[in-house]
């Protein structure tokens, strides 16, 4: 079972833990247009595996196999967020069926859900609890 993770909690534990590492599932419009993830304070950046592919938006075959590239061995804490937290429960079962046990999933991701007007970013997630970011 995959542990749904606070953003907060998340933040505390990439600045505390060497071993702690963000991996952001989104697409690569998203990350352009929406944000990522600033890291810097903490001395390291989000990585960037897309869960799914644009724009088919088919799993993306390699995504395993690009943990394994970036670097990542089951010693990693791999903290996973995607948009809502959707995509990135399913990458982290699926790194976590790839042998890395450390895998957490980012509750409500980056924008969380949409508020009553439909707009996104505003009531929970990373945005949403203030931790920082940046446009691409």
């Amino acid at each position: 079972m995959v542990q749904n993770v606070p953003p907060t909690q998340t933040w505390d534990a990439i600045k505390g833990t060497p071993e702690a590492q963000l991996v952001d599932v989104r697409t690569d419009a998203e990350w352009n247009f929406v944000g990522v993830a600033d890291l810097a304070s903490a001395g390291k950046q989000a990585v960037l595996i897309p869960w799914q592919v644009y724009p088919a938006m088919q799993r993306n075959a390699d995504f395993e196999k690009q943990l394994r590239e970036t670097g990542f061995t089951p010693e990693h804490h791999i903290y996973f967020i995607c948009r809502s937290g959707v995509r990135s429960l399913a990458a982290a079962q699926a790194a976590r069926a790839a042998g890395f046990p450390h895998v957490y999933n980012v509750a409500d991701g980056f924008e969380g859900p949409p508020d009553a007007e439909g707009h996104r970013g505003g009531t929970a997630g990373w945005k949403a609890d203030g931790l920082p970011w940046r446009q691409k």
